[in-house]
């Protein structure tokens, strides 16, 4: 773990380019928005498949989009401590397929979870309205206008409102840092207490999963976040399970 204090050119290649590809990404964002008022996480973004905005190309460039300075800092950073440490004993390759593996499984799992919530809207709207909101709903919503029906607006947001980051990836990381290196001693920063790896890595599953279950329509994708750590936990034991050694 002597990789800490190399700095960022010091950095292995896979976790360096991920980085720079996500600040590269954000500030095309602002330049794109600066200059022709268009938001590039509206395009970038990951839509729910029944929306007129899906597209598949979605399933990979939203996780390097992000939706602000703090939100970006806060998964590279991530990226930066755990990543490049588990780079360096798996290898480029191996952590990159992890990396995307993990952040591929975070989509699947938070497009189920819209699936769920896109569903049990449709079901209380006759056929008429539920297509009036699938053909009409997105041009509404791009000028800026919502249907007086509480339930058809709840589903005209649902089908319009992209999901962006790395966070899904970045928590597979961290996953796979407790699984790794358990006993590692980390500091928190609030508050300032030593824990170990494999208890903080427990800690933010349990959080996670009270939040996505307790709070399904929040802005932030807490199944998203679930779905990485288990894919990333499912990927680590087929690992484990065919070859001698993780590292």
């Amino acid at each position: 773990m002597n990789g800490f204090g190399r700095g960022f050119l010091g950095l292995p290649p896979v976790v360096k380019n991920i980085i720079l590809l996500n600040i590269l990404m954000l500030l095309t964002d602002w330049m794109v928005k600066s200059v022709f008022g268009m938001e590039l996480t509206m395009v970038l973004g990951l839509y729910f498949p029944r929306s007129e905005q899906f597209m598949p190309l979605q399933l990979v460039t939203h996780m390097f989009m992000h939706g602000g300075i703090w939100h970006l800092i806060f998964n590279m950073y991530a990226l930066y401590i755990f990543g490049q440490v588990l780079e360096t004993v798996w290898g480029p390759k191996r952590f990159f397929i992890y990396y995307m593996v993990c952040g591929l499984g975070a989509a699947f799992v938070h497009e189920s979870v819209i699936a769920f919530e896109f569903n049990k809207l449709a079901h209380q709207l006759s056929p008429e309205q539920l297509q009036m909101v699938l053909n009409e709903g997105t041009a509404l919503y791009n000028q800026g206008q919502g249907f007086t029906d509480g339930i058809m607006q709840n589903l005209q947001i649902l089908l319009n409102t992209p999901t962006v980051g790395a966070s899904g990836a970045v928590f597979g990381i961290l996953l796979a840092f407790g699984v790794l290196f358990p006993n590692t001693q980390l500091m928190l920063l609030f508050p300032p207490i030593p824990i170990k790896a494999k208890y903080l890595v427990l800690g933010y599953g349990a959080i996670e999963l009270y939040l996505a279950v307790t709070q399904p329509g929040s802005n932030i994708a807490h199944a998203a976040h679930l779905g990485g750590m288990l894919f990333g936990y499912i990927l680590i034991r087929y690992w484990r399970k065919t070859t001698n050694s993780l590292y």
